[in-house]
Parts: structure tokens; sequence; C-alpha cells
């Protein structure tokens, strides 16, 4: 079940990350998949730095976002 919901917030943090990081884009899809990379990436990225989000909702959905955004940037560079 935990992987299911992670999935779901990597999909709505790949959506929301896809609005904040306007322009060109990768699609609907491409920046679905972005998001669930990048619920990964910001978790790894937070605790890097030594925080720990949590494990309630709003924490993850702001921490996959904030990967979802790097991800999409990155992914632009190299694009």
């Amino acid at each position: 079940m935990n992987i299911l919901v992670s999935i779901l917030v990597g999909i709505a943090a790949g959506w929301i990350g896809g609005q904040l990081m306007k322009g060109r884009g990768f699609g609907l899809f491409g920046n679905l998949l972005l998001g669930v990379v990048g619920a990964v990436v910001g978790g790894w990225v937070l605790n890097f730095f030594g925080f720990y989000a949590g494990s309630s909702l709003l924490p993850t959905l702001g921490t996959s976002v904030l990967g979802a955004v790097i991800i999409l940037f990155i992914a632009r560079l190299i694009r």
C-alpha cells in the first residue's frame, strides 16, 4: 500500500512541478514520470542536507515537488 501512495504522491508532484516549471515541458506523461523519480531525489536531497520532512502527506508532497522541480530543471538543461 505504501508503494501505491508513494507513486500517487510522485505523480501529483510531477504535475505540480510541471505547472511550476512553465515552458515547453515534457508533456503530461513525461512530467508525471519525472515526478515519481523526483520524489526519490527530493527525499535524498533533504536527507543529504540533514532535514527530515516527516511521513505525513503534506511534507511528503512538498519533498516530492522539490525533487520534481530539480529533475525537471536538469532534464530541460540536458534537452
